[in-house]
């Protein structure tokens, strides 16, 4: 099989392709495809964005064509992480009929998720721009995407935050529940050897403690904007700063203002509607 040039860290795309395959043509395989078209049926397709959009996937959707037929003809014609206008035309495809409608729905499902994730999340960016904050995602994701809706998002312009439970540690209510305090629960985590140590906080009165007991970054959770205004004041400097909590596209960019270092955003994951995006075949000329 031609492979595609894509390298995603932490992400198995040929295991991903296989899988997805797999799950759509189960024991039976295609059987309307089978039944209808002829084996040494020709395909040509273009993949086209009804809206207008910030594209991602499209590396992944070629992948999907290519394994069922290898010698498929795949012009990209749009960049990930670029804007497309209403009508533009991003990929142009010539192949072999049968295996192009088999791997069809896989690669739009692919290519219209992803793609909403990263038009939503360039809409946040712009919003917010010009504030000095930095929109960060979360790990709001679905159970098995995590790394492609987090590329999504850096398409879209945010910072991927923490990919997993591994790479810092993120102090909660709970966490403080169980620990007896927030200087306990801080304590442990340094004396674990953790580096990046996170703190939530929902109250002003819980900032000095944390950042006495050594917190590297403050997760201002909840808090309107007023209170974040002083709380930013608190801290000073002293660690980056991170809002979240119910930011929406109407609040995010007063909550940006408020001088904070990221504004944290689940439903850049949780909530981007699929991108209308659309793939036209016709019977390709001998």
């Amino acid at each position: 099989m031609t492979k595609t040039a894509f390298d995603l860290p932490g992400f198995d795309l040929d295991a991903f392709v296989a899988a997805t395959l797999a799950e759509d043509l189960g024991v039976g395989g295609d059987i309307t495809s089978a039944a209808v078209i002829p084996a040494d049926a020709r395909f040509t397709g273009v993949m086209d964005s009804r809206d207008a959009i910030v594209v991602a996937g499209l590396p992944i959707a070629e992948a999907f064509f290519r394994a069922l037929d290898p010698a498929v003809e795949i012009e990209t014609l749009v960049a990930d992480g670029a804007r497309a206008a209403a009508g533009t035309d991003l990929m142009r495809i010539a192949g072999k009929a049968c295996a192009l409608l088999t791997a069809e729905r896989s690669a739009l499902n692919t290519v219209q998720h992803l793609s909403g994730i990263a038009t939503m999340t360039r809409a946040y960016v712009d919003r917010i721009a010009g504030t000095g904050a930095t929109l960060l995602d979360t790990r709001k994701t679905i159970p098995g995407l995590r790394v492609l809706e987090k590329y999504a998002t850096r398409m879209g312009g945010a910072t991927n935050h923490r990919m997993g439970l591994w790479d810092a540690a993120m102090i909660k209510d709970n966490h403080v529940a169980v620990a007896g305090s927030v200087s306990e629960a801080v304590k442990r985590a340094k004396d674990a050897g953790i580096e990046r140590i996170i703190v939530e906080v929902d109250r002003i009165d819980q900032i000095e403690p944390a950042l006495a007991a050594g917190a590297t970054h403050l997760l201002l959770d909840n808090m309107n904007v007023p209170t974040l205004r002083g709380a930013v004041t608190l801290v000073g400097g002293r660690v980056p700063t991170e809002a979240s909590g119910g930011v929406t596209l109407d609040t995010i960019r007063a909550i940006a203002e408020a001088g904070v270092t990221y504004v944290s955003v689940g439903r850049l994951t949780q909530s981007a509607p699929a991108a209308d995006i659309g793939l036209d075949f016709a019977v390709q000329a001998a």
